[in-house]
């Protein structure tokens, strides 16, 4: 892009043809084939990176962060069993 141009949010990247057909939104079918296994080992690299994702958020925004543990701080306190 050039210096200074932002893209605009509303338009595609790539054009759409009018005779494509748009897909309805259906649930995902799960897939027979895949093992607890397969879907623990997923489940494990997902929120591995969904940490690191967190982490560098926490490093790059500290007062923000900071906020975040005031306020999970303060919700523990005032939490009743």
């Amino acid at each position: 892009m050039p210096d200074g141009e932002k893209r605009k949010r509303d338009q595609p990247d790539t054009p759409v043809r009018p005779d494509a057909q748009v897909q309805q939104d259906t649930p995902v079918q799960p897939d027979p084939e895949e093992t607890y296994a397969a879907r623990r080992r997923r489940r494990a690299q997902f929120l591995r990176e969904l940490h690191e994702a967190k982490a560098l958020r926490d490093r790059v925004q500290p007062r923000r962060a900071r906020a975040a543990r005031m306020r999970q701080a303060m919700r523990m306190r005032t939490f009743r069993w």
